[in-house]
């Protein structure tokens, strides 16, 4: 694969969508590599890229730690079951992408010994299939984690669109998804936007993208 290639054509693809929402928007990139290898993401690393993504705990272990030499920035993306709950904590990710309800902020609240970054992820499609909370509960959960759990330090939200081919339906997601962030008191991060729509979600204030496939597809 050809890694600098890949990565300059969607870095090149995201200041276009960039500079077309707002010349001082700024959007950060999140590599998911969750099915990479560690000499993949070593060689993505190597054309600059920082900030990857891990959907399961134990992946995200497993590079880590073998990537331990790295001053990369680890992002936690899946869903967190709460009996992996300390060995994230241990992990320290510079955001938690993930997190779906307050009971789940309240069980890492009580265990974390220094605050977490966290985004809460909301279900703005309310696809069964998917993690995350109800957008007529996510305002007033949020106030609640940020009432309730000191350790976790609240971002914003992370939104994952619809599975479709129709443009109009994902950009209906995603300006809901806008509308809420707006609401939130103190939010700085819109993580919503992979590599079939990461345009179209920028189109709409993304400021974090979360793209894989692009990158790491054969």
């Amino acid at each position: 694969m050809d890694f600098k290639k890949r990565l300059d054509t969607l870095i090149s693809k995201i200041e276009k969508a960039r500079l077309a929402y707002s010349r001082h928007h700024v959007v950060r990139l999140v590599a998911v590599s969750k099915n990479a290898t560690c000499e993949q993401i070593q060689a993505l690393y190597a054309c600059g890229q920082r900030a990857f993504g891990e959907n399961r705990v134990q992946d995200y272990y497993t590079k880590a730690h073998s990537l331990q030499a790295l001053p990369l920035e680890w992002h936690m993306l899946g869903p967190l079951q709460s009996n992996k709950i300390n060995k994230l904590l241990e992990l320290k990710p510079a955001l938690l992408h993930s997190l779906h309800s307050l009971s789940l902020a309240q069980a890492i609240n009580e265990r974390a010994k220094e605050p977490l970054k966290a985004l809460l992820q909301v279900n703005i499609t309310k696809e069964a299939q998917k993690s995350g909370l109800n957008p007529e509960l996510a305002l007033q959960t949020y106030h609640d984690i940020m009432q309730t759990c000191p350790q976790i330090h609240l971002q914003g939200i992370m939104v994952i669109g619809p599975h479709s081919e129709d443009t109009r339906q994902i950009e209906q997601v995603f300006q809901r998804a806008r509308e809420l962030f707006d609401q939130l008191p103190n939010a700085k991060t819109l993580s919503m936007g992979m590599s079939a729509d990461f345009e179209i979600a920028i189109a709409y204030g993304a400021n974090l993208v979360r793209v894989g496939s692009a990158l790491f597809a054969c």
